[in-house]
Formats: structure tokens, sequence, C-alpha cells
């Protein structure tokens, strides 16, 4: 009721429905943990198209895997990635090999005065230059230009370009140089350097130009050793390499793509794909593995390795064989890369066209700029299918497909109920939906009316999977229960401030074999 009835006339309340919707989560965003060109290390940023890839942290890399991989993402139907930029640090420290460095220059001949550095560490800080300028009828105020240059067949093109106006090197003043280029840049870090005198400044032609012998180019930056397995796997206590994604909640990614592990030993390997295995089941994710560059070579090979490798996980598959694209950055040759970041975007593009429980397989699942580097015969891939390894093959009209839709639990013999990719899949997508859209009954009082909404809001969500024909089963009864009541939750739960849900779906399995019967009928005769 109102709080108080104090006039006559109508009063109007609003009630609550007591259903609260819960919304799906997405399935296909992809996490990738890699050397790149550029990009801030240890930290997960989301890019939304190819095009901002190439903005953030430099597109192709020709000793990075994982640069690869994220254009055949987004080139196969790939829409959000996570990017986790890893460097590798050399052991001994002195090894011939640096850390990765930014690049940096001192504006002042003692380096007193003003330190610039680029962003983020690498080579490409060595294309960056800087010129500071004099503030008409200001002294103590200067101007700064920040340019990003290649020469192509000497000539110098401007990618990218920056003026920071009327700075100042006096701290606590508006204009503190540190402050608003620190603040404002894209490219540069400025650090003032005792006693803080205003850097050398440039002259200015009566058009406002700088000739060029003005502009002091920035140095030593360096990309850093390739990382190795400590490198991608990284620190949880420091947030680094793969535990990097821990950062990004309340987002979520659902697949998880590690290039460089298939260049690494096999011990190294191991070590990678066994945290990343753990990682992927403590977040409800799915870790796309790919083969090794070396070891696996054909499908004997390839057998033999998926048997010894002990990689056997709910939450993984591994696809064979590697791929073939053409390289912008040697002539458009071939190059052979992992499978993990095309059939990564295939998963996405599956997705969105027809949802998770759709296996990621099939005639439509073609590979878009890539084409497997074997060409598998039926027996071969099926020696390969069961022992849970999915294959890559080529067939005529319909050209290069995924063929395979295992889990790395999906041998026959292990006889595992997540033999199949999409009914793994499908399992994540609701456990994590249902935990992010179940919050809100924490703290509420644990009785029938909070059991009741409970069901009502699950049941509406599972209902909605039902009519996009998500389940098997002809009525909602057949397809799915929802079950949230005293026979779930006792006192004794209740008494420990435990609700209890229990949720269970008959999830749609792929045809793997179609079998043809024919019969012939004898003829007749009248």
């Amino acid at each position: 009721m109102p709080d108080a009835l104090t006039y006559p006339g109508v009063y109007v309340q609003e009630l609550p429905s007591g259903v609260r919707t819960i919304i799906g989560v997405g399935t296909s965003s992809t996490a990738f943990v890699d050397s790149f060109s550029r990009g801030p290390l240890d930290t997960a940023v989301q890019v939304t198209s190819w095009a901002a890839f190439e903005r953030v942290f430099g597109g192709l890399r020709a000793d990075s895997e994982g640069s690869y991989a994220v254009q055949q993402f987004f080139l196969n139907g790939g829409s959000t990635a996570w990017i986790v930029r890893v460097a590798g640090v050399p052991e001994p420290p002195d090894a011939a090999t640096p850390p990765a460095a930014p690049a940096a220059l001192s504006m002042e001949p003692a380096g007193k005065s003003l330190m610039v550095k680029a962003v983020d560490p690498g080579k490409w800080g060595n294309r960056l230059r800087v010129v500071a300028t004099a503030v008409a009828g200001s002294p103590k105020l200067f101007n700064l230009m920040v340019q990003e240059v290649v020469s192509t067949a000497g000539n110098l093109s401007v990618l990218e370009s920056e003026t920071f106006l009327n700075l100042s090197m006096v701290p606590g003043e508006a204009g503190f140089a540190p402050d608003v280029v620190n603040t404002g840049s894209r490219l540069v870090r400025l650090e003032v350097q005792p006693p803080g005198q205003l850097p050398t400044l440039a002259p200015v032609d009566a058009r406002g130009g700088v000739a060029d012998a003005a502009w002091k180019p920035l140095a030593g930056g360096t990309e850093g050793a390739l990382p190795d397995a400590k490198a991608l796997t990284g620190s949880p206590d420091a947030g680094t390499g793969l535990y990097a994604l821990e950062r990004i909640s309340p987002a979520i990614f659902n697949l998880l793509c590690l290039p460089r592990a298939s260049a690494l030993d096999s011990t190294g390997f191991g070590a990678v794909i066994s945290k990343a295995q753990a990682f992927c089941r403590t977040h409800r994710a799915f870790l796309l593995v790919d083969p090794p560059a070396k070891g696996a070579e054909d499908e004997a090979k390839m057998a033999a390795w998926v048997e010894s490798a002990n990689i056997r996980d709910a939450n993984a598959a591994v696809y064979f064989p590697r791929l073939s694209i053409p390289d912008p950055l040697n002539g458009f040759r071939l190059r052979t890369v992992g499978p993990s970041g095309t059939v990564a975007g295939i998963y996405a593009r599956t997705d969105a066209a027809r949802g998770v429980w759709k296996a990621p397989a099939g005639v439509d699942a073609t590979l878009a700029g890539a084409t497997p580097v074997l060409r598998l015969t039926d027996p071969e891939n099926g020696n390969l299918n069961p022992r849970g390894v999915n294959a890559l093959r080529t067939f005529p009209i319909y050209g290069p497909v995924v063929w395979g839709a295992r889990t790395l639990v999906g041998a026959d013999q292990m006889a595992s109920q997540w033999k199949y990719v999409p009914v793994r899949r499908t399992a994540l997508f609701i456990e994590e939906t249902l935990f992010q859209g179940l919050r809100w009954a924490v703290f509420e009082p644990n009785d029938e009316p909070l059991w009741t909404q409970i069901r009502m809001s699950v049941d509406d969500f599972m209902h909605g999977l039902f009519r996009q024909g998500a389940f098997q089963g002809a009525t909602p009864r057949e397809a799915y229960l929802v079950q949230c009541d005293a026979t779930t939750t006792t006192q004794g739960d209740i008494d420990r401030g435990i609700v209890n849900l229990i949720v269970g779906f008959a999830p749609l399995k792929p045809a793997e074999f179609v079998v043809l019967k024919l019969q012939q009928i004898a003829g007749q005769t009248s």
C-alpha cells in the first residue's frame, strides 16, 4: 500500500512482477595471449575489429603467431577479442636479446629536463619523433608535437600526429606537461627530470611549420624475447600473462587461444596447456589447442601425439592439420599457422547464425583465407576422430571446412557425457548465464517466495532456449527441468544460508554419422 492515505482520491502503486529477466551471456568472445608489435604488456584489451587490432597492437608481425591468429579470427566471423600482449624475459639477464623496452629521448643534452618515452615497449617506438616549439609572448610555455612516421623509398609518411599546446614545466600548473600529455597522448609518456628547465625549443616558420632537422627521433625500443611458457602463463598474484584476463570482470571471455604454445618444446607446451585448461575450468571458458608445429606433421604422428600428450579435458578441443595462409608480410607467399584463431572465428560465426548448441562443423563451417596443409582421406579422418581429434578437410565444391566437433574427452573409449563441443559449450553457456543472472538472490529471505522467483526466472530463460531449438524434446517437460523448492533445499541448507537450484536439459548432439539403409523390393506380378 502507499505510505499514507491522507486525502480522498486515487492512489497508484506499481507492483513487482516477481520475474527477473535472465539474459544469456555472450558465447564467442575470444582471448588471445601472445607477443605483438605494440600495445600494453600483460593487460587485457578488448578489440572489435581487425582495424582496431592494427591500431592498438600493430597488426601482423612476422614472428608473432598470435597476430595471424587474430587476423584469421576476424576474417572467419569473429567480432569480439580480448588481447593480452606478453614478452619473454631472457635468461640469464645478460642474454643477447634484451627485455622489451620503450623507445626514449631526453630533450636536454644532460638528460635533466624532459624524458619522452613511447607509451608501450617495442621497436614501433623508434618510429616516433618529437619537437618542442615556443609560444609567442609566453617565454615560460611551449608546445609539443609528436609524430609516428615511416620512410618508404626515401619518402616520409606520417601515420599519426599529436599536438599539445601551452605546456608548462612547473608542477601544479594547469598546463604541466606530464599531466597533459600522459592523459591525452596515445603515443608517448613524459617524465620531468630535475631541475625542470624548458626543453630546447625549435623555431617555427611563418606558416607554423617546423623544419625536419628540428625533429628529434626516439630510439632504443626493443621487442624483447619471444614469450616462453612462463611468460604465456604469467603469475596469478601479479596478474600477468594468462591471468591478466581475470581483470576484465564483469566482462567475460568464452574461448581461449594460445598460438605461441605450439612452437614451444613438449615440456613448455604441456605446462602452458595444463594451466590454461585449469584456468578455463575456473572461468567456464573453452580452450582451442593448436597441434605442435613439430612432432605432429601427419595423421599417424598426430594420433600418436594426442594419445601421449596428457591434455584430455572437457573444456578443450584440438584441430588438425595446421593451415596455410597467404602472408602479406612476405609477398603473399604461403605461411603455416595453427588453426585455433580460424576455428574460433567459425565458432563465433556459427553461434551468431545458429546458436551455441549447433556444432561448429560441417559444410557451412568453411575456412576463409586458409587451407589445410594436408588433404586428409576418409580412413585418416577415421583414425583421428575416435581419438577426439577434429579434422580440417577439403572437399570438392565446398572447399576447406571443419569436419569434427569433439572435445578432448571425446575419444570413443572415454564415453564422456561431454563428448561433443556443442553439448559442452551449451552447458557452459547456461552455467555462466545463471551465475551472472542470479546474483540478485544473494541475501534474499531463503523461503518459498524466493524459490518461486528463482524457478520462474530460470524457467523463463530455459523456455526461451527451448523455443529457439536448443534442446531435444517436443515439449518443455521433455526438454528441460528446473527445481528449486523444499525438496532441493532442506532446513539444514536454510540454516547454512544455502539455496539449491537444479537445472537439467536434454542436449542436442550432432549427427556425426549419417547411415543410409537401402532395401531392394522384389518385383511383384499382379
